[in-house]
């Protein structure tokens, strides 16, 4: 496997990105935004890119998964990476905006896509 971005060179690219987000949206955020080796899956089998945590003693941090990275786009270009790795970044800090804010509308997208493949999934296995 042939990955664009070895671990170092994945955190450097997301370094650069997150100093181009205006502080104001990494308020709060004391925990930082970590580059991990590990590849995360969910119990439905999809790779988790990145994770938002919250914790009344330690705060807010964001991991994202270089491991579920070079499993899910291994043999793309390195402009995919680039693109889903900027993604991912805007997408946790929206979950850590929101839990500023008392709100969970992107985890309720979440769910409501979710379950639309499950549906779709349970729907096609009927058929096959």
């Amino acid at each position: 496997m042939s990955i664009p971005f070895d671990i170092d060179r994945f955190a450097d690219l997301a370094e650069e990105m997150i100093a181009q987000i205006p502080e104001k949206f990494l308020r709060r955020l004391n925990g930082g935004i970590h580059i991990q080796p590990d590849t995360i899956q969910d119990d439905e089998g999809f790779f988790i890119l990145g994770e938002c945590f919250f914790d009344a003693y330690l705060g807010h941090w964001i991991n994202i998964y270089h491991g579920s990275f070079a499993q899910s786009f291994a043999e793309e270009p390195a402009e995919v990476w680039e693109d889903e790795l900027y993604e991912t970044i805007l997408h946790e800090i929206r979950h850590h905006l929101e839990d500023l804010a008392g709100a969970d509308d992107l985890l309720r997208e979440e769910m409501a896509e979710l379950e639309a493949w499950r549906t779709e999934r349970e729907k096609s296995s009927r058929r096959g």
